[in-house]
């Protein structure tokens, strides 16, 4: 799993019968320190997800066809859940400081079930 925050929605007209109904988002990947992870991916949504959230994001496809109940569905990646806070240990040594938590903004309006 990744940690990472919605960017967009996708909206396709034309898409595999299995995808029907489902909404798919725009994500970017993060790193702990909040900072982007590789380039944003395609992903389908199983919890309602909004741009702005920072959410918990599978690339293994049976994961994310298992997450989506859509099993034998060409899936790659899934949005399986919200975050709603990160906290990290404490570090080992004084001098070491913990890698800074991306910041959560949450969106007022949340995104409708667009397919």
């Amino acid at each position: 799993m990744l940690i990472a925050r919605v960017i967009g929605d996708i909206t396709a007209t034309q898409k595999h019968a299995s995808h029907e109904g489902a909404k798919i988002l725009l994500v970017q990947p993060l790193d702990l320190d909040g900072s982007n992870r590789g380039t944003p991916v395609v992903a389908l949504d199983s919890v309602n997800a909004g741009i702005g959230n920072l959410v918990l994001l599978v690339q293994d496809g049976f994961a994310a066809m298992s997450a989506l109940n859509r099993m034998q569905s060409p899936i790659d990646s899934a949005v399986i859940g919200v975050i709603d806070h990160v906290e990290l240990d404490k570090p080992a040594a004084a001098d070491e400081q913990p890698a800074p938590v991306p910041a959560i903004k949450r969106s007022r309006k949340r995104a409708s079930n667009s397919g």
